[in-house]
């Protein structure tokens, strides 16, 4: 372990025959969860020389050193009516729409940027070496890489689904590879699969025969010159990397092609910094019976959950012996009980890493996930959309959690819940063992995600770990030509044997036919 730490180490330090590159980050999600992930990623590599210009929802408040925003506010507008909206209820058609929409809209907002306008998009104003976008569904701003004949890497915030396995040609066997709304794990009942195959046939028909040309129609307008050269359908077959904010060790073993990298975690700090005064005090105030932490994230917000929920969640925690961190978004909370400590923002992965918080009440976002097994804290989940509901289930399954139905969970089964996970010493060990699990690798996250956006850089793009199936059309990917070929060639064989069949009857026939006739 230790030759190899230290090679890491070297490598890191010093990166052989590599100079300073020209990054474009294309990250414009206005869910801060999204960019908190991959924040560190581009820091680092403006830390070690490379020019890193993000078109970003959330641009840095100081100045830093080979680091250019790019704000794209835009995307903000709407936003949080859209978060109340995932909430009403949609049939499956409606729902890919409205997620697929949004997708369209954030791409859209990128490419009629001012500043994209006047300093990216026309031809020979600017060069970069290698381009790196969030990976969902916004393949047009997929055309910066033409744009600039350069490399693409790919960063999925949530792992991997069938639209980012096009990226490199990557399979997902629907029998245990779950689509990540479904809320399936890799254990699939039979009614599941069949589910899992509907949802997952449906999700992919409606971006591909209703959004998708919209992307293609966008791509054409904001890279009239790029588009011509290289098709969108080839574009977005031919990522040199995708990096995937997943890991075995929190999920399930699957498989990945060599471009598929796994760097779940990215966005942890290993080393984590000492808490504010006020908090290390409440915290350690505390006494044996610990802490309990409670945030719903960045997209939920606690102060507009109903009031008969909220005052659910308040007389449970004052019937508690532990103390609460609440992340609640306004200054007051009626009725808030002494045991509560209440703040607009926590910084979350130094509260988990305090040997004194007990239990991580979340809403089972995969950031809040990975560094609740990180810390190796249990969870109670209380998922309101999305990925959350798998996130949760694997917890369940796992062992290191539960979840409950925040809209209908009643006082006695909350408090029930939290006592369990606290008191019954099994969520914590496998919550400890996870995290032993986790923690065994050759390299962090980090490390991980920098030598391997570097290698590219080294390598031109990469492309000899290019699988052949990129290459290939639908039906010959699927092998749908051979099956016809062979089911063909099969039913021609048994059409003339029975026609030879049917001959040599009718032959047969006539034959004895004739030969009664003679002996009449």
């Amino acid at each position: 372990m230790l030759p190899l730490k230290l090679s890491a180490i070297l490598v890191l330090l010093f990166p052989v025959c590599l100079e300073a590159a020209r990054i474009l980050a294309v990250f414009p999600f206005p869910g801060p969860s999204q960019y908190i992930n991959v924040l560190p990623y581009l820091k680092e590599l403006a830390a070690r020389g490379h020019e890193v210009t993000s078109i970003n929802a959330f641009p840095q408040k100081k100045p830093l050193k080979n680091f250019r925003d790019v704000p794209i506010l835009e995307v903000f507008e709407n936003y949080n009516e859209l978060i109340k909206d995932l909430n009403q209820p949609m049939n499956l058609w409606q729902e890919n729409n409205f997620i697929n929409k949004f997708f369209v809209s954030v791409t859209r907002a990128v490419l009629t940027n001012k500043e994209v306008n006047e300093s990216l998009l026309p031809p020979g104003k600017d060069h970069f070496d290698l381009i790196i976008v969030e990976a969902i569904r916004s393949d047009a701003y997929y055309g910066f890489a033409s744009h600039f004949n350069a490399p693409i890497i790919g960063l999925s915030t949530f792992g991997t689904d069938w639209n980012i396995d096009e990226l490199v040609g990557n399979v997902s066997p629907m029998s245990y590879t779950p689509l990540v709304t479904a809320g399936f794990t890799d254990r699939m009942s039979f009614k599941e699969r069949v589910t899992n195959f509907v949802d997952t046939t449906v999700a992919w028909l409606n971006y591909k025969y209703v959004h998708m040309p919209e992307q293609e129609a966008m791509y054409a307008k904001y890279f009239p010159e790029a588009s011509k050269r290289v098709p969108l359908s080839d574009l977005n077959r031919n990522f040199s990397l995708v990096l995937l904010n997943q890991h075995f060790s929190l999920s399930f073993p699957r498989p990945y092609v060599p471009n598929m990298i796994q760097v779940g975690g990215l966005h942890i700090s290993h080393k984590p910094a000492p808490l504010p005064k006020d908090l290390e005090d409440f915290i350690q105030g505390a006494g044996k019976a610990g802490v309990i932490y409670f945030s719903l994230g960045s997209n939920v917000k606690s102060k507009d959950l109903p009031a008969e929920r909220r005052e659910i969640i308040l007389k449970t925690f004052a019937s508690l012996p532990q103390r609460v961190l609440w992340k609640f978004e306004e200054d007051q909370l009626p009725g808030k009980p002494s045991n509560v400590f209440i703040s607009k923002w926590f910084p979350q992965p130094d509260i988990l890493a305090h040997p004194n918080v007990k239990l991580f009440i979340t809403h089972g976002g995969l950031l809040s996930t990975i560094e609740s097994i990180h810390h190796g804290k249990p969870v109670l989940g209380l998922p309101f959309f999305y990925d959350q509901f798998l996130n949760v289930k694997r917890a369940t399954q796992a062992g290191f959690g539960l979840g409950l139905d925040h809209k209908t969970m009643t006082q006695q089964e909350f408090k029930e819940t939290i006592e369990r996970l606290v008191n019954e010493s099994q969520f914590a060990d496998t919550a400890k063992q996870m995290s032993d699990r986790y923690r065994d690798q050759p390299m962090t996250p980090l490390e991980t995600a920098i030598w391997w956006t570097e290698y590219v850089l080294r390598h031109k793009g990469a492309y000899h770990m290019r699988v052949a199936g990129q290459d290939l059309g639908f039906f010959a990917y699927h092998s749908l030509d051979v099956i016809g070929t062979l089911m063909g060639g099969a039913l021609l064989l048994l059409v003339v044997v029975l026609a030879l069949f049917f001959k040599g009857i009718k032959l047969a026939g006539f034959g004895s036919s004739k030969k009664k006739q003679k002996s009449h």
